[in-house]
This record gives structure tokens, sequence and C-alpha cells, in this order.
């Protein structure tokens, strides 16, 4: 079952970007940066947008490029619940 965002505890850092825009905020403004291909999966989301798409992590958060069809692209920081470990085993640090 997919998750839904409007569930979720998020807070909006950029709304209604370019995705390269949003690409290069969270690039500037997390120190510890991982690119996956779409369709990645993280907090039951798949990440959909121009390949490489950064991930960020900050303190126990995360930072993903959210794309919601007819409104643009947002960057949102999410609660990490457990995946920060997973991206950090299973991804190579930019």
């Amino acid at each position: 079952m997919a998750a839904c965002v409007e569930e979720m505890d998020y807070e909006i850092l950029l709304s209604r970007r370019p995705i390269d825009e949003c690409s290069k905020f969270i690039q500037k403004r997390c120190r510890e940066v991982y690119f996956v291909d779409p369709g990645f999966k993280i907090l039951g989301l798949h990440l959909i947008g121009v390949p490489p798409i950064p991930i960020g992590i900050e303190d126990e958060h995360v930072v993903i490029i959210y794309v919601k069809p007819c409104h643009g692209a947002f960057v949102l920081k999410l609660p990490g619940d457990g995946e920060i470990e997973r991206i950090r085993s299973e991804l190579k640090k930019s």
C-alpha cells in the first residue's frame, strides 16, 4: 500500500519550484546527500523526477523532492523513522 504524504508529519522547505531548483536546494542545505534513481522507495513513497534524485539527511530527518502532479515540485523534511540507517547502508554518499 502506498503512503500518503498528507498523513505524514512534514515540513515544506520549498514549494512549487522546478525540480532542478529543488535538487540544488537539497544539495546546498544538507551536508549528507545520497542520489537515487526514479522509483526509489522511501517512507512508503516512490520518488519521481529527473535522475539523479537527491535525498538529504539532517539530524533525524530526511529531505526529499516530492512531485505533486499539476502543483509542481516541493522539498519536504520528514522524520527519518528508521530510513536513515537503510539509506546509509544501501547507498553511496556523494
